[in-house]
């Protein structure tokens, strides 16, 4: 991929992310190069790979738009990533070592100082988290999973309404980390792929209590 078609795939992902380009919102070519400061290829190149990552849908008049993921995509993503990153979780605590154990914990203690923060830093909290499961998944070692993974650890409908969140949420989250490295301190497997799986159920749920509020609250702006 070219440098131009790069730039333009890390800005208009960012204005998913941040909520500049929101769900449902027509994707303007034309528009987006101006922004992006490239022509129209590089932009075109920067949808096909976000279409694959499941942040731009197109539909059937090859028109492109934000995706918009209802309450049953989210819940079918989390479930194949609770068994996916359970998997790589068992794989990873027989493959840690020192080194990467301090890594880890290192980057859960960032974690734990974004959540502290008042307000809490949800944004370095996100960038903490994303930074511990990558970590964990090169210790599993799998490119298989990695690929399978890549397209599910972080879609732009869970970043947003991780701003949602409260800070029991977050600090359970950090926790869970904890036992996770409890796990692996030990090279147990199976405690390592428990934990994990019910850290990606539980993640859901307060996504699903979120997104419940959100939802509640458009209504009654609508009405």
């Amino acid at each position: 991929m070219s440098r131009a078609s790069d730039h333009a795939y890390k800005t208009i992902r960012t204005m998913i992310l941040q909520g500049e380009l929101s769900p449902g919102t027509q994707i303007r070519e034309e528009q987006l190069a101006e922004t992006c400061g490239v022509s129209r290829t590089p932009v075109r190149d920067a949808l096909r790979r976000l279409e694959s990552q499941a942040f731009i849908r197109r539909s059937e008049s090859q028109r492109s738009f934000v995706a918009d993921w209802s309450i049953d995509d989210v819940a079918d993503a989390f479930e194949l990533r609770a068994m996916l990153e359970g998997r790589a979780a068992r794989r990873a605590a027989s493959r840690v070592t020192d080194e990467a154990m301090q890594r880890l914990r290192t980057c859960n203690r960032r974690i734990f100082e974004a959540v502290s923060a008042n307000p809490a830093d949800v944004a370095g909290f996100l960038e903490g988290n994303r930074e511990f499961h990558a970590i964990l998944l090169e210790l599993a070692g799998s490119r298989r999973l990695s690929s399978l993974l890549n397209a599910l650890v972080e879609q732009p409908v869970v970043w947003q309404t991780a701003h949602h969140y409260g800070r029991d949420a977050l600090l359970r989250s950090h926790g869970e980390h904890e036992e996770i490295l409890a796990a692996f301190a030990r090279h147990d497997g199976a405690w390592a792929q428990a934990v994990m799986e019910a850290h990606i159920r539980r993640a859901f749920h307060a996504y699903a209590d979120a997104h419940q509020g959100l939802t509640t609250i458009d209504m009654a702006v609508g009405g």
